[in-house]
């Protein structure tokens, strides 16, 4: 495979013109003259003095901070000079409040340094972190091969992370893995398309793609946030009577706008999605989107009921709880809002589930939602059944659709444990108090988002009218804490 260097990405990704390099002469002290001619070689073969080059860029006209692996010199290792470069490039993006974009290419540490350079790893590491306290956008573009080390640390550490057509991405190489087990990595496993398919990072992009990837990122992040009051009503606190049977009822139709209808309506220039949980967790049944509302960047996490039973097979289980704790962890790390959509038949009831720790999982999301410090929102958008739905129901304002509810248990199961038939479902899920109108009486939910008279019927004023009740939340949230 040939590889892209660090110069074809710079006139790809960045604005004509605009580069701006931030290298200094590297130095290396004392070191073996075998090493030095190799050095020489290097610096002649790949037109650069060192293994990455770092600086900053316009993209669209957003100014950019970057570093970039070279792989021509040295296979892009690691020494002690190259992670200075690289540490230095970090702790000035920072300081110069810079999002930041990394694609390494590299094999990992520079052998003939050892250790000292392995090391070194930490340090890289920790600056990244530094970056992304300070609550700075930090996206990942892995090139071919990214191994070792690096793929093992700052090469894992994203808020996105994209990866170039067919490269090769992995914690060792194939011949290394193989040299030292004695056995073979299947075919295709370290490429990343097939890591994209499996969530350990969010989509396979060329270096044409990249630029238009930053750029909407940059849109939906860095623009900044309206101050003024979004044009909508308030949520409304009385809706005309309708029984709790009625409303289960009314969100179990196949034809309900779900969270694929609300993702849709903020338009597709307005949404990233994420693939998966980034450590090979992956679940259609909930998504996670960066995107703006109410002119704000925010996060979604959402169920999507239409990617569960009865509508296909996928069910609510620890995988997808732990793919929106993500989600919560990048509304944290980035400090903008979270918009959590509730919309599930209940989770996962197997034996699959209990040995994934499914109640730990509900409990772990529980805690992370109820503890992240950032203006939280969350909506139940129409089912809300059981642990699935508590799970992703904390937050600073919690609204719910006309017809939405909300039971410890799927109807039909409450009254088989009662009545042991379930014909007595209707009258239990009245009694127990599940639906919108009894959830604001009892407190539990802050308002009702209309439905006139039912989603179904009016699906793009229906979810027009939810994205218009969120972003009157957010910007009650922002203006009175």
């Amino acid at each position: 495979m040939i590889h892209i260097t660090a110069q074809q990405l710079i006139d790809e990704v960045l604005d004509p013109h605009t580069f701006q390099s931030w290298d200094e002469t590297p130095h290396y002290g004392t070191i073996g003259d075998d090493y030095q001619a190799a050095i020489n070689r290097a610096k002649t073969k790949s037109g650069v003095d060192e293994a990455v080059i770092t600086g900053e860029g316009m993209i669209s006209g957003t100014r950019v901070a970057f570093v970039l692996s070279e792989f021509t010199f040295l296979g892009g290792s690691i020494g002690a000079a190259t992670a200075r470069r690289i540490i230095t490039a970090i702790h000035r993006a920072t300081a110069e409040q810079l999002p930041l974009l990394i694609s390494p290419s590299s094999g990992g540490t520079r052998m003939q340094e050892g250790t000292p350079a392995f090391a070194l790893m930490v340090s890289i590491t920790t600056a990244v972190y530094r970056h992304k306290d300070a609550h700075l956008p930090f996206i990942v573009y892995l090139r071919n091969p990214t191994t070792g080390g690096v793929m093992a640390s700052w090469g894992s550490a994203g808020h996105i992370t994209f990866a170039e057509p067919g490269a090769l991405l992995g914690f060792l190489g194939p011949r290394v893995v193989e040299l030292t087990t004695g056995k073979t990595i299947p075919a295709g496993v370290q490429q990343g398309e097939h890591l994209a398919q499996h969530g350990v990072i969010d989509g396979v992009i060329s270096p044409k793609q990249l630029r238009a990837a930053v750029q909407k990122l940059a849109q939906v992040l860095l623009t900044p946030a309206s101050r003024n009051r979004p044009a909508t009503q308030q949520p409304q606190q009385n809706q005309s009577p309708i029984s709790a049977w009625d409303a289960i009822t009314a969100t179990r139709r196949a034809d309900r706008p779900g969270l694929q209808h609300l993702l849709a309506a903020l338009g597709s220039d307005n949404v990233i999605e994420l693939s998966g949980s980034g450590d090979g967790r992956i679940s259609p049944a909930v998504k996670v989107a960066l995107t703006r509302i109410a002119n704000r960047p925010v996060v979604i996490i959402g169920q999507d009921r239409h990617h569960q039973p009865p509508h296909a097979e996928t069910e609510l289980g620890p995988a997808a709880l732990r793919f929106a704790r993500r989600g919560i962890t990048l509304a944290h790390s980035l400090q903008i809002p979270l918009v959590s959509i509730i919309d599930t038949p209940g989770a996962e009831l197997s034996a699959a589930a209990e040995e994934q720790a499914m109640a730990g999982s509900i409990a772990r999301t529980l805690g992370e939602l109820v503890d992240v410090d950032v203006p939280t929102v969350s909506v139940i958008l129409g089912q809300g059944c059981g642990g699935g739905a508590l799970a992703m129901l904390p937050a600073d304002k919690v609204l719910a659709a006309a017809h939405g509810w909300l039971s410890p248990l799927p109807p039909e199961g409450a009254s088989a444990i009662i009545y042991r038939n379930t014909a007595h479902a209707p009258a239990m899920m009245e009694n127990q108090g599940v639906s919108a109108g009894a959830l604001v009486s009892s407190g539990i939910i802050d308002g009702i988002i209309p439905e006139t008279p039912d989603a179904s019927d009016e699906p793009t004023a229906f979810i027009n009218r939810v994205i218009d009740h969120i972003g009157q939340a957010l910007w009650e949230l922002e203006t009175h804490p």
